[in-house]
């Protein structure tokens, strides 16, 4: 199943994908994915009488995340452009949930703030039931499903405070989306492409395979440092490819559009504008 989120009338719709079009959820309104994975039921499916959304419906993020965790260093190819040793356990930081944008919207760069932006195709865990102190063996068995992210990075900002999370929780700083596909449709999450393509051009494009640390051992060892709940987001980390490794430098700049995009789950594009 995919799952995602529409606005209408201002307000969230929860739907799925049908025949190729995109159908409301029969669920009470004001219902957000966020309440289906938390409630723990089965997702209800459309009403049989439920029409398609327009063609041009908008999705928004897939949900609001009670949490996002984010990893660092994660990808070997990524540490191997970094210059930086392999770390022996997982770099964790968080992004705020403020920073969340869906599919289409705007990257909003504040050149009072930042001159170096980046990008990061990330695949992202979406949990569905509650983590703490959860064995390798078990973890993948707490995922609800898995989702795109874009980990949109303030280089400068970054580097400067010595730790990551304000240059990572810019306002718009994280693209989710286009919808969550549920866990029983991804056989093996260490077996995906990853692509970033800026202005059509290929700049990462890896495999989940070369991941440091796998999906289930970075959710192992969070739930045993801290508990992951419901709805809670869990960003894997980037692989090579980063314009901040590249010489020259390269960020993104007013009129870019940046798409990243897993294989079997999506693509998620944003236009970047300066504020």
């Amino acid at each position: 199943m995919r799952i995602g989120t529409v606005i209408t009338n201002g307000t969230p719709t929860p739907v799925v994908e049908r025949d190729g079009a995109l159908v409301p959820l029969d669920v009470p309104a004001g219902t957000t994915v966020a309440d289906l994975i938390a409630a723990g039921d089965a997702i209800p499916a459309p009403a049989a009488d439920a029409a398609a959304l327009q063609a041009d419906a908008q999705l928004a993020a897939p949900l609001a995340p009670g949490k996002i965790v984010a990893i660092g260093l994660n990808y070997m190819d990524h540490v191997r452009e970094t210059g930086l040793e392999k770390p022996t356990s997982p770099l964790v930081f968080t992004k705020f949930t403020t920073s969340v944008i869906g599919d289409g919207e705007q990257i909003r760069v504040d050149r009072a703030i930042t001159q170096r932006v980046d990008w990061e195709v990330e695949l992202a865990a979406v949990i569905g039931r509650t983590m703490t102190r959860v064995s390798v063996e078990d973890a993948l068995s707490h995922v609800f499903g898995y989702t795109v992210a874009n980990d949109v990075s303030a280089r400068d900002v970054q580097f400067a405070d010595g730790q990551w999370v304000r240059g990572k929780s810019l306002d718009t700083f994280c693209p989710l989306g286009p919808a969550i596909v549920t866990a029983d449709e991804v056989s093996d999450p260490q077996a995906l492409g990853l692509w970033t393509r800026v202005n059509g051009e290929t700049v990462q494009d890896s495999n989940t395979k070369e991941m440091v640390f796998g999906v289930a051992e970075l959710l192992s060892f969070c739930s045993h440092s801290f508990t992951l709940e419901p709805g809670d987001v869990v960003l894997t980390g980037t692989p090579w490819g980063c314009g901040e490794f590249m010489d020259p430098i390269r960020s993104l700049k007013a009129g870019d559009v940046v798409e990243v995009e897993v294989e079997g789950i999506g693509k998620v594009a944003n236009p970047v504008v300066e504020i």
